[in-house]
């Protein structure tokens, strides 16, 4: 698999995660109310040039095809791991792979102190992937109402 940045077409996979209720089941996020709107949010993604980084489609090297996407994202003071995945490809590896590549990115290339990973505590799925990651538990707390924990994993490079 490989990573880039988002493209114009990427939009209709957008909206097609986001309508799957399985897949943001434990995001926080709503489905897209059309494709335009899914396209809107493509070409308005302003976080690779606002931070030099952010979310990246994860693509089969082999075809091409869009798996899903994964990466970092600026949220006030701390930077968030962050990924979605179409659920054909779910239990696959790819998470893990696409956000250790990240995180490696973050750290390697950004030098940045210290990557964070939240889930929703019943989100067990997406916590593999963290711990996978070597992100430790820090500490339980509620978003959204709901009870979530928050991991983190810190830059050893510098």
């Amino acid at each position: 698999m490989y990573l880039r940045e988002f493209i114009n077409a990427d939009g209709f996979h957008f909206y097609e995660l986001n309508n799957d209720p399985e897949v943001i089941k434990y995001t926080g996020n709503k489905a897209f109310q059309s494709l335009d709107e899914a396209n809107n949010f493509i070409e308005n993604y302003s976080d690779y040039s606002q931070n030099g980084f952010g979310r990246w489609a994860v693509c089969l090297k082999s075809t091409g095809e869009f798996l899903g996407w994964c990466g970092l994202k600026q949220e006030k003071e701390v930077i968030d791991l962050g990924f979605r995945f179409y659920k054909k490809h779910w239990n696959k590896g790819f998470a893990t792979e696409a956000a250790k590549a990240c995180i490696n990115y973050g750290f390697l290339k950004l030098k940045l102190p210290e990557i964070i990973g939240r889930a929703y505590a019943k989100n067990t799925a997406s916590i593999r992937v963290l711990k996978k990651c070597n992100l430790k538990f820090e500490k339980r707390f509620e978003y959204d109402k709901k009870p979530a924990v928050l991991y983190t994993i810190k830059n050893v490079t510098n």
